[in-house]
């Protein structure tokens, strides 16, 4: 088979699936249902790995083809192709690989819910739409990767659409995403109007032509490329989270754990981060766009993590740690290390999926209580489960030798190597960041497993869960345990990501981080010895002292400090915000358009008072017929007067 034949299989796999439980599902049954779609996606997922591994060990040539062209219009070609190279390999490996495991995990989870075959089909359509979005080689098939994830992350979020609070979540994600993608493809418009193409090669060959290029405004000058990256992170904004585009994250919680792991781990949410690496050229002569995406990274991962301190829903906490870790990936693109933030996609992949996957684990045992405060004791009874949690929360605090540690560690060296008042800051929020996910992650862990047993779990029968579930914990645990080692040389300062990214040599960072040792050993003593790692070891011990050897002092702090606490607990009023100024402000904006503008002006005024006004003139004017000649002679003489007098004078 040709590499533009596993391609294209690699791609239709998922879809092929997703169309057959979709539309025959209710006929085939639910078990034909979830082994089509998860064959489809083992397919997908084993050529992926063969792919991964031509582009990774054996260095194979990069592609870029066009494989269907939809129109030309003006000379412009819209077209759908494939760009397929390390960076893309890599990521559809990644995808292909969680989204297995979540397919095969979803039969133990959603064994008794209505909407089997639909679910099946909404995930294998899902995988089809990230895929499209990795293996794109021009702004239009990424616009439409980028838009089919959002519509199938509608659906999935508001797959209980018997329940108001899901389809409330649902719309919430869809419109904010609407927002970031506005921006997006306002972007993607700039574009096409400057480089007249939207093919990624062509784009790039006419990049410095145009470094120079400013956009006239009124009497300012913007720089161009300044301005279109700025508006292609906007959509970043939006699908990857970051502040003020973070609200529809948390309540996509709404949705089947499943799903949780799918777009909150290594698809839909790391979109941003890889369009941002993939034109890694153009972002190179925009500083002004990389400083704010530094700083938006860093308040995004420093102020969405203290968030996670309050949370009670096990997913909600897992959410918010996806939230930070967004930052740290997003703040790592600010400073150039473009390969760092991509590496720390791939780590989070495996071990955010893995955390929402124990967290679902641990709801199946509670029988969907997700109260952190309903649990305790529960190690013994789900071992497997505790330890697939434990591996998850030590990889994502970055504890040294798992795979976080390699890659959040490589972001704050890079950060740290980076001149300015800008990255400066950034560090510091980023490492107190450090302490609080320790904090946050452990004070979960302590409160589900050892914390005193509640009375529901002393009074249910508590066991682990099948292995359709334990197992997919497991082929995860692996990889988010082990992958950061492996490939932190090659991904952080070899050449595995550099036919893709490429990097200004005065923007450098991660070659000063190399000088200082470039090995996994390397960083790996660095690690022991430096800050973030006895701030991650504080954080534990501070959630084992509060949650474990003090449980009477949280309830006291949070009284005592209960302005901080009920802040946090409102998000910062950011939905408050929302609610009033958006959602209300439009209500009241609607309503006073339908009784000024429709009512008064409108109806009232153009399509009533037109008629008023002839009615009235027509009363006006049925008074001059009077039906005596005499009248109409008098009128008639006076008029021809007056024409004498305007023709003479």
């Amino acid at each position: 088979m040709s590499m533009h034949n596993i391609f294209l299989t690699i791609l239709l796999s998922p879809l092929v699936g997703a169309f057959i439980a979709g539309v025959f599902g209710h006929k085939i049954g639910r078990s034909a249902s979830h082994r089509i779609t998860i064959t489809s996606v083992t397919i997908s997922t084993v050529l992926a790995a063969y792919v991964f591994y031509q582009y990774v060990f054996n260095a194979a040539e990069a592609y870029n083809a066009t494989i269907y062209t939809w129109m030309v219009s003006d000379g412009i070609r819209f077209e759908a192709g494939f760009m397929i190279d390390r960076l893309t390999a890599t990521m559809m490996l990644v995808v292909t690989f969680v989204s297995l495991m979540v397919h095969v995990y979803t039969i133990g989870y959603m064994d008794h819910e209505e909407g089997y075959e639909r679910f099946f089909s909404y995930i294998s359509l899902f995988t089809f739409s990230m895929l499209s979005l990795v293996m794109a080689n021009n702004f239009l098939q990424l616009f439409f990767g980028w838009e089919a994830v959002g519509l199938v992350s509608y659906l999935l979020i508001g797959f209980y659409f018997k329940r108001e609070s899901a389809n409330q979540a649902s719309l919430k994600a869809f419109l904010v995403n609407r927002v970031g993608d506005f921006g997006f493809l306002l972007g993607i418009a700039l574009v096409l109007g400057y480089f007249g193409t939207l093919d990624y090669a062509s784009f790039f060959d006419g990049l410095n032509a145009h470094k120079d290029t400013v956009i006239a405004v009124g009497d300012t000058q913007v720089h161009m490329l300044t301005l279109l990256t700025m508006l292609l992170f906007v959509g970043a904004m939006g699908k990857s989270a970051q502040m003020p585009l973070h609200v529809w994250l948390p309540e996509s919680m709404e949705g089947p754990t499943p799903i949780s792991a799918l777009i909150h781990a290594a698809t839909m949410v790391t979109a941003g981060i890889f369009m941002v690496a993939r034109l890694s050229p153009a972002y190179e002569l925009a500083e002004g766009t990389l400083t704010f995406i530094l700083l938006t990274g860093a308040f995004t991962g420093l102020l969405m993590g203290v968030l996670g301190i309050v949370q009670n829903d096990i997913k909600r906490v897992v959410a918010y740690s996806t939230l930070s870790q967004l930052g740290y990936m997003v703040a790592a693109l600010g400073v150039s290390a473009y390969a760092a933030g991509m590496f720390h996609v791939l780590t989070h992949a495996f071990f955010k999926a893995l955390l929402f996957l124990a967290a679902g684990s641990v709801i199946i045992a509670m029988h969907h209580d997700q109260d952190i405060r309903n649990m305790g004791g529960l190690a013994k009874k789900m071992p497997i489960t505790y330890g697939a949690l434990l591996v998850g929360s030590l990889a994502l605090i970055g504890f040294p030798a798992f795979s976080g540690f390699y890659s959040k560690d490589g972001i704050l060296l890079a950060i740290d190597a980076a001149n300015g008042w800008a990255p400066a800051l950034a560090y510091g929020m980023l490492m107190i960041g450090v302490f609080v996910t320790a904090f946050y992650s452990f004070r979960m862990f302590f409160m589900v497993f050892h914390a005193p047993a509640s009375d529901y779990v002393r009074t249910h029968e508590i066991h682990e869960s099948p292995w359709v579930v334990t197992v997919p914990l497991i082929m995860l645990a692996i990889p988010a345990a082990l992958f950061g080692g492996f490939f932190v040389e090659d991904i952080l300062f070899g050449s595995m990501l550099s036919d893709a990214i490429k990097v200004l040599p005065e923007h450098n960072v991660l070659a000063r981080v190399a000088e200082h040792g470039a090995s996994a050993g390397a960083l790996l003593l660095h690690g022991l010895m430096a800050l973030p790692t006895w701030l991650a070891l504080s954080g534990v011990a501070l959630a084992w002292f509060l949650y474990i050897k003090r449980p009477d002092l949280p309830p006291v702090l949070a009284r005592r400090f209960s302005g901080v606490h009920a802040t946090l607990r409102h998000g910062y009023g950011f939905d408050r915000f929302n609610e009033v100024v958006f959602v209300d402000g439009t209500r009241k904006l609607a309503g006073f358009f339908a009784r000024v503008t429709d009512a008064r002006i409108i109806d009232g005024w153009v399509v009533n008072g037109t008629a008023n006004l002839i009615g009235a003139g027509a009363k006006m004017a049925r008074h001059a017929q009077t039906g005596y000649l005499y009248h109409y002679a008098f009128v008639m003489i006076f008029g021809l007067m007056g024409l004498l007098a305007w023709a003479l004078l």
